[in-house]
């Protein structure tokens, strides 16, 4: 591996998420022998699995989420809010939106995207799930859906704004199918007058055969009984035809809504079509043994944009993973600049987990272990706060769940933007349903509707 005219080997970094963060403060040890630069188009590290409470209300963005620059402070480490438009692998150059940044090394982080499945009219109707930006527009899309239904005289429309839709079952789906439900039925009925959030329909497709499916049969039956058990309606074998504002169409039938939530497909980011080597239908590049690109051994492509098989099977495409990969290539890189040959990388399945709801989960141990119920829960949660980056995100975010768990109450429900103008008129005679705030049964101790 050459270095550079400094004689010292700059690394570039492209992505501030597990694996590109890993790789960069690993590196930012050794500052005698390598400089880093890290490009992001966002200045903080999002801790993507728990966006799904922030969309529900659960957690603020800042709980989730830390400035890179105060995470990389190593002295031969540089933080560049740019984004990366193209690799010009001839050149060894970065091209940015702000200009070129030249490497001797290239590490590629940049994540996943949101597929429609060549339908990206969708794209507007049923946002997905990736960003803070992504989890602060759904939790407004919620809650606005929740205000039109507290303004709508039509018991009809009230219904349409009382239906949420939530296409996919994969883990983001599911948790955010699981959150929704109990949001609906146990954290906001005393916060509406005319309206009882807990007849609200939830309803989760899925176009396979079950809900989770990259787990066992059994954790996937689970998962499902949980789901219903908390009021969230599952359709598997529901491939969705067609959507606009008002209905999402699976078939024949029609399903009036005004808000669908994306969960299903994803995509590799677009800059990895620049480097002109064979991807995989998700647009992930091939990579070698090493994590290296195909005859660009100065270039590692790693987490969700790298296609990598271990004993037959994918490498999935989690935290965990991107963090062992990010440590692999900063060790990888350092061992080639000793001459050693590159490394093979090994994947070490600890498992994996998805949260169904507050005290439900699905997951494995080591590949091997199944676990459902609270004891799969209590684990996730406390693999998640581990991973969390800083001490005060660990604790904000186990000071918001204890509170949740006492009180069952949520402190974000805030709708930051203006309202949208679609909301309905609203009428000063209508009647609150029942006896208004207390209408009903009590929500802690009622069987939440399964529709």
């Amino acid at each position: 591996m050459e270095s550079n005219r400094d004689d010292v080997h700059h690394v570039v970094v492209v992505g501030a998420g597990f694996g590109g963060l890993e790789a960069a403060r690993k590196l930012g040890k050794e500052h005698k022998r390598v400089k880093v630069t890290v490009v992001d188009r966002y200045n903080h590290h999002l801790f993507q699995p728990l966006l799904y409470q922030v969309a529900t209300a659960v957690l603020s963005p800042a709980d989730i989420s830390a400035p890179i620059r105060n995470i990389l402070r190593g002295k031969n480490t540089q933080v560049l809010l740019a984004e990366a438009r193209e690799v010009d692998t001839a050149r060894k150059v970065l091209v940015c939106d702000g200009g070129e940044l030249p490497y001797d090394t290239l590490v590629l982080a940049t994540g996943a995207t949101h597929s429609y499945f060549n339908h990206p009219e969708w794209s507007k109707i049923a946002p997905g799930l990736k960003t803070l930006n992504d989890a602060v527009g759904i939790r407004e899309r919620i809650l606005l859906a929740l205000e039109a239904a507290e303004r709508e005289t039509d018991p009809v429309r009230k219904a349409e704004w009382l239906t949420f839709v939530i296409i996919g079952a994969g883990p983001t789906g599911v948790e955010l199918a699981g959150a929704l439900s109990h949001m609906l039925r146990y954290s906001v009925p005393k916060d509406f007058s005319r309206i009882d959030t807990r007849t609200a329909r939830v309803i989760l497709l899925e176009g396979l055969p079950r809900v989770l499916s990259a787990y066992s049969e059994k954790l996937s039956e689970d998962a499902r009984r949980d789901l219903v058990k908390l009021g969230v309606e599952v359709r598997t074998g529901a491939m969705v035809s067609g959507m606009d504002e008002e209905s999402v169409s699976v078939g024949e039938e029609r399903i009036a809504t005004h808000t669908v939530l994306w969960g299903a497909g994803v995509a590799a980011s677009p800059l990895m079509r620049s480097l002109g080597v064979p991807l995989d239908k998700a647009g992930r590049v091939k990579v070698e043994p090493s994590l290296t690109v195909p005859g660009l051994p100065d270039v590692y492509v790693i987490g969700d944009v790298a296609s990598v098989q271990q004993d037959g099977k994918p490498v999935p495409g989690i935290a965990p993973a991107a963090l062992q990969m990010g440590r692999h290539v900063a060790r990888d890189i350092l061992g080639r600049l000793e001459g050693k040959a590159p490394a093979r990388f090994h994947y070490l399945d600890k498992g994996s987990f998805a949260v169904i709801g507050r005290g439900y989960a699905v997951g494995n141990m080591f590949g091997k272990v199944e676990l459902s119920g609270f004891p799969a829960w209590a684990l996730w949660a406390g693999v998640h706060v581990v991973y969390l980056v800083g001490f005060r995100n660990r604790l904000a975010v186990l000071l918001n769940w204890f509170f949740s768990f006492l009180t069952r109450g949520r402190d974000v429900r805030l709708i930051t933007g203006a309202y949208a103008p679609r909301l309905p008129p609203f009428s000063p005679r209508a009647e609150p349903p029942g006896d208004g705030l207390h209408a009903g049964p009590d929500p802690e101790h009622s069987t939440p509707p399964v529709h």
